[in-house]
């Protein structure tokens, strides 16, 4: 209700009155006073009036979830959002959802990661508040060695969500991360439970700098965030909304075809390695090439020596000949 509540007040060019929220809602005025006052904690500046109702006026950057369900726009992603203030690490939270049943589409969002996981078994940073550090709980109906794709997709919806509330114009680095300014904002780790020949479901974990200033110095030059790019602070509820939904779309076209062969083309545009010089650190020994792009399935070809090389996400870092990218 609280979301119900917090949209209408949006959507009011005026005050909006008890009444009307009550008749809207099928509620007493007792619930909706009881929600005003839940939304005040939650850190909205919300004005009542005495005969005229109450208004929303320009408060805080709140992040919380009912912020979040008042301004989503989609079909399933997010409609059941698992809120958490703190959490080991939001892929882990996923997983524990999945196992009691939760649903395709489940969001899981937190304030704060004590344990937010990379590639490769890395940590991932995660202050509080400061970035977007959420996962995707789906059940495809798809073949488990499809689900690699799932990655690169997420990589555009996060790129194409950067550039809707921010207007930043962010690119992809293979397979997982999206930059800004030739540094990482964002990585993307995607974990699968899968039993014989078919997925239980996969968690598609979600990391983005957003508003922090500094970073350790380990990875103070490979690392930005949107607040350093854009020069001003983003509201991470925004950005949520805005991923989930172009998820959304980017999603459905993949589903029409079970591959990359609609999207290839956006996201090679989208591709900061492309037809630049990479160097492929493969488990067998590392080479170098020109990057030509993805296939249809996601995978990155690679031109050595006249030769076209295939390379998989799962087998392999990519990596710029002169620094990260």
């Amino acid at each position: 209700m609280k979301a119900n509540i917090l949209k209408i007040l949006k959507d009011a060019k005026d005050y909006v009155s008890g009444q009307e929220l009550c008749e809207h809602l099928g509620v007493s005025r007792t619930a909706v006073w009881k929600a005003i006052q839940q939304l005040e904690k939650e850190g909205y500046e919300i004005e009542a009036k005495r005969n005229r109702g109450y208004r929303l006026t320009e408060g805080k950057n709140v992040f919380a979830a009912t912020e979040i369900k008042s301004i989503l726009q989609t079909e399933q992603v997010g409609h059941n959002l698992v809120f958490l203030d703190l959490v080991d690490s939001t892929n882990n939270e996923a997983r524990r959802q999945a196992e009691k049943g939760a649903g395709d589409g489940t969001l899981v969002v937190a304030l704060e990661q004590s344990s937010g996981k990379g590639r490769r078994g890395r940590s991932w940073v995660s202050a509080r508040g400061a970035g977007v550090w959420m996962s995707l709980l789906l059940r495809p109906d798809f073949m488990p060695e499809d689900a690699s794709m799932l990655t690169l997709i997420a990589a555009m919806a996060v790129r194409e969500g950067i550039r809707q509330v921010t207007g930043l114009e962010g690119q992809i680095k293979w397979p997982n991360d999206v930059v800004l300014n030739g540094k990482k904002v964002c990585g993307i780790l995607t974990e699968m439970s899968t039993e014989m020949e078919w997925i239980r479901y996969v968690v598609i974990g979600i990391g983005i700098n957003v508003n922090m200033r500094e970073f350790p110095e380990e990875i103070r030059e490979t690392a930005t965030s949107l607040a350093l790019c854009a020069d001003k602070t983003i509201r991470c509820a925004e950005l949520i909304a805005a991923v989930a939904g172009t998820w959304e779309y980017y999603y459905k076209k993949f589903l029409k075809t079970r591959d990359l062969s609609l999207l290839m083309e956006e996201y090679n545009q989208m591709l900061v390695n492309v037809d630049r010089e990479v160097k492929v650190l493969a488990p067998k020994g590392e080479y170098t090439g020109i990057s030509r792009g993805i296939n249809e399935r996601g995978e990155l070809l690679v031109e050595t020596n006249q030769e076209l090389r295939t390379v998989l996400s799962g087998e392999v870092s990519v990596r710029g000949i002169y620094g990260y990218v």
